[in-house]
């Protein structure tokens, strides 16, 4: 692993390298420009029917180039998931009925990525390749999809980024939803993290706190907590709070809200709350699935109040005076489901169609980052992880080798990527992207190839004319399955 230049106060040598931009940029662009650009363009911000529409955030965007020249201490880290967030939720990717100001001045502050994925269709899956910057097939927890029961999790002997930071020196904490496994053997405390406050399940009821199996599911570290009030609201201030405390090391803090997950339960929606509780004590199966519930207001309603928290959240972050030497990182763990909204891409959560693992994705770093970019390089989850432990100078484990490529020295000395494959599987579905080019074989069986820069909804078929390509790219896939474990039978 190379060493990143300035992460520590006395600053190395000058980094060499050109600086360039992206490398499919405006090609790839393209494909969206029709869809998501020119919905945005039309006023994603707007109000009211009537009143005046703010200036999409892509109005002053440029094509991102590197600043090689600045110098920076270790950033601190705050790494923040949306749970199940729709590729085009947010008013700077495209949504015309939802605002979210305080993550497009977000993304207006940094680098918004277009072509950004996430290492899975559901939610622990992605995880477990952001936590290990593995393919999540390479770990028996990482086979569920997602974890459902208490039988499986990630292995606490496992390296986690969480635990290679901590190594390095290191605060690290988790504030948020884990799912990645249950009490008494998994538990974030128990793979590198320092703090944990949140839920161990993949949902819970916003104000019971009840989870799938009915049960209590709010804890501080290994410990039951009670507190009956909004979740989000909740993980919110315990945000604020951890980041303006002292703190005497650099820190990571995985911020991991759960919404706008189902249940569709907004803040005050408690008659609603207090139904789906009356449901699940009675022992009725999928209760919290809410599949009776939700409305595309309601569902508004929700992503704009993770907006307002995450705005809360950045603000503390700005009064602590750390602002410049964080590194802020905010995406979906997976595409969006019912309510959200994709367009352009075809497919939703589960699936491994474009619109169930291309996922909002913008980074901010105002020490090293200039603002106002835009990035079109494809880039998945188990990237970030290589990418971030290299920025801390954290060392890799050996014997768990990471399935992701660094993007440090493209972000900060504005090298090229290098070539690579984008790989993802999930049970009946597998895909993997080389370029512009995009193989997938749905539940259906078809091996099908798809040209994203000219056609990002799937749509155009190419597999008759580019057999050879195919091939390459289907052996491509089943040469890294062959590395990983089996799903079980059954």
């Amino acid at each position: 692993m190379s060493s990143v230049d300035p992460t520590h106060p006395s600053a190395p040598e000058k980094p060499e390298g050109s600086v360039t931009s992206s490398a499919l940029s405006r090609r790839a662009f393209g494909g969206l420009a029709g869809g998501v650009g020119a919905a945005a363009a039309v006023g994603s911000v707007a109000g009211a029917p009537g009143a005046a529409a703010a200036e999409p955030p892509q109005a002053r965007e440029r094509a991102f180039r590197a600043a090689p020249d600045r110098r920076s201490r270790r950033p601190n880290i705050l790494f923040i998931l949306g749970d199940d967030l729709g590729w085009a939720d947010l008013s700077s990717y495209g949504s015309t009925h939802i605002r979210t100001p305080h993550l497009d001045r977000l993304a207006r502050q940094g680098v918004r990525f277009t072509q950004a994925y996430a290492g899975s269709a559901t939610c622990s899956p992605t995880r477990f390749s952001l936590y290990t910057g593995r393919f999540p097939g390479r770990t028996k927890g990482g086979l569920a999809e997602p974890i459902a029961d208490r039988s499986v999790g990630l292995d606490p002997n496992h390296p986690t980024l969480a635990s290679l930071l901590r190594t390095a020196g290191y605060d690290t904490a988790l504030i948020g939803k884990w799912h990645c496994g249950y009490l008494p053997d998994y538990s974030p405390t128990k793979s590198g993290w320092d703090t944990f406050f949140g839920n161990f399940g993949g949902a819970l009821e916003y104000y019971s706190k009840l989870g799938l199996a009915g049960e209590y599911d709010l804890y501080e570290g290994d410990a039951e907590y009670k507190d009956l009030r909004y979740y989000t609201r909740i993980i919110t201030e315990r945000a604020v709070d951890h980041i303006e405390r002292e703190h005497d090391k650099p820190w990571l803090l995985n911020l991991n809200f759960t919404t706008p997950h189902w249940p569709w339960i907004a803040d005050g929606d408690e008659e609603e709350s207090a139904r789906i509780v009356r449901r699940i004590k009675a022992g009725e199966p999928g209760a919290l699935f809410h599949k009776d519930g939700g409305s595309l207001a309601k569902y508004r309603e929700m992503v704009e109040d993770l907006d307002r928290s995450i705005g809360e959240v950045l603000a503390a972050l700005r009064r602590s005076g750390q602002e410049e030497d964080t590194l802020v990182f905010f995406a979906s763990d997976n595409g969006g489901e019912r309510w959200s909204y994709n367009w352009p891409l075809s497919g939703n959560k589960a699936s491994l169609q474009e619109g169930g693992i291309r996922v909002p994705t913008i980074v901010r770093w105002p020490a090293r980052l200039d603002a106002g970019q835009v990035s079109h390089e494809p880039v998945f989850t188990p990237d970030w992880t290589a990418t971030l432990l290299e920025i801390a100078g954290a060392r890799p484990d050996r014997g768990h080798p990471l399935d992701g490529t660094s993007l440090a020295s493209h972000l900060l000395r504005g090298e090229a990527i290098a070539e690579r494959d984008l790989f993802w599987r999930v049970r009946g579905e597998r895909a993997l992207r080389r370029g512009d080019w995009k193989y997938y074989r749905g539940r259906s069986g078809k091996d099908q190839l798809f040209h994203l820069a000219n056609d990002p909804r799937e749509q155009a078929d190419k597999a008759a004319d580019e057999p050879r390509l195919l091939e390459r790219l289907r052996a491509a896939w089943e040469a890294v399955d062959g590395t990983l474990l089996a799903y079980p039978k059954g």
